[in-house]
């Protein structure tokens, strides 16, 4: 398992917190550490699914991600 903390733009309450929570939780081989507003971190098995898939799915949810730096 890999690790990947994001920066996520756009979040503002516990709902946009429960939506990233379950649209992460939602990708394959993904295990959902912690999500805050305005950040998270997952573990992920780069065998299942990528940091694209990741960011992509955060921004489903209408939010902007990028890798915390």
């Amino acid at each position: 398992m890999e690790r990947l903390h994001l920066d996520i733009d756009g979040m503002s309450c516990q709902h946009c917190v429960r939506a990233v929570t379950n649209a992460l939780g939602e990708l394959p081989g993904v295990t959902v550490e912690a999500v805050e507003i305005g950040r998270a971190t997952v573990a992920y098995d780069p065998e299942q699914t990528s940091p694209d898939a990741v960011l992509e799915a955060v921004a489903d949810e209408g939010y902007a991600a990028h890798r915390a730096g």
